[in-house]
């Protein structure tokens, strides 16, 4: 009995982790390529590291200016609420 039992559970086991394994990719259908897709041309990859780059400054200007309005607008309530 405890064999049986025992027969059941590792069939079970096998056909969780089988399906898991290889249930995501269809059968036949080409292994996913191991080499790293090409890197563009050297011109490219500096333009793209420029609008990165610039997309920062502006972002990063962007919350100087909120954090100066912020804190304007903070001066101003402190010296409007002493002044009643």
């Amino acid at each position: 009995m405890k064999a049986i039992l025992a027969a059941v559970f590792a069939v079970m086991l096998g056909l969780v982790f089988s399906t898991v394994t290889f249930a995501e990719a269809t059968p036949g259908a080409p292994a996913a390529p191991t080499a790293p897709a090409a890197p563009p041309a050297g011109g490219e990859m500096q333009k793209e590291e420029g609008k990165k780059q610039e997309m920062k400054a502006e972002k990063h200007e962007k919350k100087e200016k909120r954090h100066r309005k912020a804190e304007k607008e903070k001066k101003q309530s402190r010296s409007g609420n002493g002044q009643g």
